[in-house]
């Protein structure tokens, strides 16, 4: 166990649980760690919401094949709920409500708990138990995302060379004559920026443009003023895919951290790779303005009922899963009570290639 020295004597390190209190209170948004969770069912589901479920489930499955498959010697276990009730059926009130209950009495469970090989428990539920619970050696968040991780990266880095080869042919030609002494006379303040910018800095350069008009120069130049702030706009947008905790699920991850003081890590699966990050990590990453734009965001987040979300750099975690073979994928069909049908789609199939030296690098194990 490590310790801290101070000038009067020796204080023992903060434990994990400990250190995840602190950082959820130094968080640069309010988090409500005493949150309730209340509010009525949802009435019905719809293809959506089923097909996302589906696709989770997948890649929870698949990450418990691939470590297990592994020559780690650590066991993945189910752990969260894996219910397959939605709303509409029968029971889902009575159902939603002891999630509730369990959200604000000991926390967000987990999708996986990691135990060393031998002190896994023989059933599920085992799990029940809370000394069974705290034996694990970690836990992980499994989230899903609709995307080739490979090919997105390669879209965005080509559209990145675009928009930054654009700019320095704009810069080069409005520093130009006649264009440079109009510039300068105009705008001294951009014509300065311009000076200076390079490939480097016009991600972080940002100008107002006038819009003149009253010469044939003028107006080139007004509209290659135009189109620099247009690819300048392109390098201002996030170019990279992300680990996704939402803002409200803070408090109740880190009420389960509290009740069981296990490491506790997030696992974004995309159909070809998959990413890992440790809760702490995302906590002290926010915890660093300098590192915002670049290597995280918090967003409020349309596709998620404008809840606010950290998106988190992938590449700030550690790849754990580099191969994905593809699943298999087919229609389904649901019935609601009303004779209303939804159609949906699941997922089978497709295997993950577990990369040991990343995983244990990620889990520090």
């Amino acid at each position: 166990m490590g310790f801290m020295k101070t000038t009067k004597n020796l204080v023992m390190a903060p434990c994990y649980k400990d250190r995840i209190n602190i950082l959820v209170d130094k968080f640069p948004l309010p988090i409500d760690k005493a949150i309730v969770i209340e509010g009525r069912p949802p009435t019905s589901a719809n293809s959506e919401f089923l097909t996302n479920k589906e696709q989770g489930d997948w890649a929870e499955r698949l990450v418990v094949k691939a470590i297990n498959s592994s020559s780690l010697g650590y066991i993945a276990v189910p752990y969260g709920r894996s219910d397959s009730i939605s709303a509409g059926d029968p029971g889902f009130p009575s159902f939603y409500k002891a999630y509730q209950d369990e959200l604000n009495t000991i926390g967000k469970k987990p999708d996986v708990l990691l135990f060393r090989a031998g002190a896994e428990p023989s059933n599920v539920s085992e799990l029940s138990n809370p000394d069974c619970v705290k034996s694990a050696v970690a836990a992980i968040e499994v989230r899903s995302s609709s995307f080739l991780c490979n090919k997105y990266k390669s879209v965005m880095l080509e559209r990145v060379r675009n928009a930054e080869k654009r700019c320095l042919e704009l810069r080069d030609a409005i520093l130009l004559e006649p264009y440079g002494n109009l510039l300068k006379s105009k705008n001294p303040a951009v014509y300065g920026l311009l000076q200076t910018a390079d490939v480097g800095s016009f991600r972080e350069l940002t100008f107002r443009r006038n819009s003149w008009s009253s010469s044939e120069e003028l107006r080139t130049l007004s509209s290659m003023l135009k189109e620099l702030k247009e690819n300048i706009c392109e390098l201002h947008k996030r170019d990279y895919l992300s680990i996704t905790p939402k803002l409200e699920d803070i408090a109740l991850v880190n009420r389960w951290i509290s009740n069981f003081n296990i490491p506790h890590f997030y696992l974004q699966v995309f159909f070809d790779s998959a990413y890992m990050i440790s809760f702490e990590k995302i906590l002290s990453l926010c915890d660093d303005p300098q590192r915002e734009g670049r290597d995280f965001s918090i967003e409020t987040d349309v596709k998620n009922q404008g809840k606010t979300t950290i998106k988190v750099n992938i590449d700030v975690g550690e790849p754990v899963i580099g191969r994905i073979d593809m699943p298999s994928h087919f229609s389904a069909m649901k019935e609601l009570d009303r004779g209303r049908l939804l159609f949906y789609v699941k997922f089978d199939g497709g295997q993950g290639y577990l990369d040991g030296d990343a995983f244990k690098k990620a889990v520090c194990i």
